[in-house]
């Protein structure tokens, strides 16, 4: 196993030591360095957990609910973790003072909680990464600081964005656009044949990769989901551009094996993510689609006859039966003009040699 697979492993039981002792300092014994001075959070503590609650004259049983869908339900200090900030902020959101419902708090604490998670674990296993390079000379302090400023930048820039958005399109509203899915073909199988670090950089290139691509054709990743990766975009000709360019890096062997589903029709747009029949459509379309291929619905192929010119070649296929759809019109699309992979260009090469 090369030896960077060892510094991951490493971090990890590093990372997940961090999990463990919430904020308790953790010393690395490779290192020689604390990777997590106490106290984690805030510098003047003024609450429990309880006189969080309190303070915030919220029912012992709602505040329980909404800790539990912000992730923390493991999570039990007696120690004062919370800020006057904290206490603050959180008054806007949650307790008889919010605007919002008791379902809305929830739904709003889970949102929060899923994607920031998430977030965290991926931003743990690189921090100490760093602690374990000898190269790295910085206190892990600043560095978590300085990680923390551009989490914020970037989420400003988001936040901007989409509140320009919103005042055109409201969220919780019905839009017109197109869904796509694109999964690894065979995922279930590749990840029993290669090694652990093999599969995360195989899982690292698909999703930047399909990152690069959809941003790249005005569309937005909605999620990723293990080998698959989920995307909206306004417009039918890009949608089919992201489908055929995702496709095309497959054939270079820069991607695994792929294959893409994508729908067009109205979707309901809600805490971040998206649902309707499109969405439906283009997971089962996804999940029929032969490798190497683009699937799409029978409306997004009608819109790529009218707009899309001579770019695509579009070809309907049978029928399929898939759960919900007795038969699910489906229609394959592929660059109008083949283009020669990049594994075949070096096969024709040696060849010539």
């Amino acid at each position: 196993m090369p030896d960077h697979a060892d510094s991951r492993l490493a971090a990890r039981r590093v990372a997940d030591r961090l999990r463990r002792k919430e904020t308790e300092p953790v010393d690395d014994v490779v290192t020689e360095r604390i990777l997590v001075p106490p106290p984690m959070y805030n510098p003047d503590p003024e609450y429990t957990r309880e006189e969080l609650v309190a303070a915030l004259r919220v029912p012992p049983e709602e505040a329980d609910r909404i800790w539990n869908a912000f992730g923390f339900a493991q999570y039990e200090t007696p120690d004062k973790i919370f800020s006057q900030a904290d206490l603050d902020a959180l008054k806007l959101f949650v307790g008889p003072e919010s605007c919002l419902s008791l379902r809305s708090q929830i739904a709003a604490a889970r949102a929060i909680g899923q994607m920031t998670t998430r977030l965290a674990d991926w931003q743990a296993e690189q921090i100490a990464e760093l602690a374990a390079n000898p190269e790295f000379t910085m206190p892990l302090t600043d560095a978590i600081d300085a990680l923390a400023h551009v989490q914020n930048l970037i989420w400003r820039r988001h936040l901007d964005l989409n509140l320009r958005q919103d005042i055109e399109q409201p969220n919780d509203e019905q839009v017109d656009t197109v869904v796509g899915f694109v999964d690894i073909v065979g995922y279930t199988s590749l990840s029993r044949r290669i090694a652990l670090y093999e599969l995360e950089d195989l899982l690292e290139g698909f999703e930047e990769n399909a990152h690069e691509v959809v941003a790249g054709h005005g569309g937005k990743v909605i999620k990723t989901l293990g080998d698959a990766v989920m995307f909206t975009v306004p417009s039918p000709t890009e949608a089919a551009l992201i489908g055929t360019t995702l496709q095309a890096l497959a054939d270079d062997d820069i991607l695994p094996a792929i294959r893409v589903g994508l729908a067009r029709g109205h979707i309901l747009t809600r805490l971040g993510d998206v649902f309707g029949e499109p969405v439906n459509i283009a997971a089962r379309l996804c999940g029929s689609a032969y490798p190497g291929t683009v699937l799409v619905d029978e409306i997004l192929a009608e819109d790529l006859k009218n707009d899309g010119g001579d770019a695509f070649r579009i070809r309907s296929i049978p029928p399929l039966s898939v759960r919900g759809y007795r038969r699910l019109k489906a229609f394959n699309v592929e660059p109008a003009k083949p283009r020669k992979s990049r594994k075949h260009k070096n096969s024709d090469e040696a060849d010539d040699e």
